[in-house]
């Protein structure tokens, strides 16, 4: 079985549809895809009514979430969420804070942009987003598509940059509470590409573990952005606390350029997170 357990469509900050997100994983060859928009679920029935034959569809999101170190200054981390109760009121009612939180921010970025001279349209990257969930990519589209910059890695390497003076913080949700709300709603919280280093700051052990003893079920090992060094040292921490492992693509369509499939989940793994998913179910094509 080939198993790819983070993609993104266009409901988020992807540029492929649900219907093109699962046919271009069909095509690739891929058993199963999970899903795993940010902070939304939109995008699941679309997924589901177009799942080809022969693909499996595990429901899932990405939650933005921070770890709160004692001493130091909070650090953005990602929790992928699956099988969850999307109905789930606790749950539901951060989604959609988180994606106010996402239109807020993105609006003050986009405005200051602006004032300096930029030739960006907050009213136009909200149209072009088709519904979806606005965020910092879609900024970056524009700054392309206006010239402003080569592409959305050079965008996200400049002016929107965490060091950027552009750059707006988005109170994003504790990650212990993340966990928490995510295993009340019947779901598998795995922590998503803990060591991407080229993104920032990264959490340590101590902060793993942490999560562990507060319900943490997984880690996404296998991830393009994780050094084979790191990969490794992931593997073994989720040995020594008892967490499953992932590997997965994080595919953004054009937005990036990592293929689907890029990384993929070991088929046992896949049975591990089945099993402890109680809040739905995947979808068979």
């Amino acid at each position: 079985m080939r198993i790819d357990l983070h993609t993104h469509s266009s409901v988020s900050d992807g540029t492929d549809t649900p219907a093109e997100l699962v046919a271009a994983a069909a095509a690739t060859g891929l058993d199963v895809v999970a899903l795993t928009d940010h902070d939304t679920t939109d995008g699941w029935d679309a997924a589901r009514a177009a799942c080809p034959p022969g693909l499996t569809l595990v429901p899932g999101m990405e939650l933005s979430c921070r770890w709160f170190p004692a001493d130091e200054p909070p650090i953005s981390v990602h929790l992928l969420a699956y099988l969850f109760d999307p109905a789930a009121p606790e749950l539901t009612a951060e989604r959609a804070r988180l994606r106010a939180e996402r239109l807020t921010r993105g609006e003050r970025m986009v405005d200051a942009l602006a004032a300096d001279g930029h030739p960006v349209s907050w009213a136009a990257i909200v149209e072009r987003s088709r519904g979806g969930v606005v965020g910092r990519p879609h900024v970056a589209r524009a700054l392309v598509e206006a010239g402003v910059v080569a592409s959305v890695d050079a965008a996200f390497a400049g002016p929107l940059h965490h060091t950027s003076p552009y750059y707006v913080v988005k109170a994003d949700t504790d990650v212990l509470e993340g966990i928490a709300l995510v295993r009340a709603a019947g779901g598998v919280p795995v922590f998503a590409h803990g060591l991407a280093r080229s993104r920032g700051r990264v959490v340590g052990d101590a902060a793993l573990a942490a999560m562990a003893t507060a319900g943490l079920l997984g880690l996404e090992v296998d991830h393009p952005d994780h050094a084979p060094a790191d990969r490794d040292h992931l593997r073994g921490l989720a040995g020594d606390l008892g967490l499953l492992t992932t590997g997965s693509s994080d595919y953004h369509g054009s937005n990036k350029q990592t293929p689907i499939a890029a990384c993929t989940t070991h088929p046992a793994e896949y049975e591990r997170l089945l099993a402890a998913g109680t809040g739905s179910a995947p979808t068979a094509g």
